[in-house]
């Protein structure tokens, strides 16, 4: 199959061809996409500044629960009972 009889494949324009109404158009929507495309580019910046912040924070607190676990020492004072063995009563 060829790529000349492709239904899918866009032909090429002929800028030669077009009328200036058609140019002032085209240079129209390609400042309107240029608008969106610089405010998509300044929304994911801030999404990534997000993300990078949100993942700091946890893992900071991550961090600080580790470090504040490692601490503690209520169970370095710790001393197991001693077994006590118990015999059984006789009964007389």
């Amino acid at each position: 199959m060829s790529a000349d009889n492709d239904s899918d494949v866009m032909p090429k324009v002929d800028f030669k061809k077009l009328k200036p109404v058609d140019l002032m158009h085209l240079k129209q929507a390609e400042q309107i996409n240029l608008a969106r495309a610089s405010r998509h580019r300044e929304l994911r910046w801030k999404t990534s500044l997000l993300g990078i912040s949100l993942a700091l924070g946890v893992i900071g607190i991550y961090v600080y629960t580790i470090k504040s676990v490692k601490q503690e020492t209520f169970l370095d004072d710790f001393n197991e009972p001693e077994t006590v063995i118990e015999t059984p009563v006789q009964k007389q």
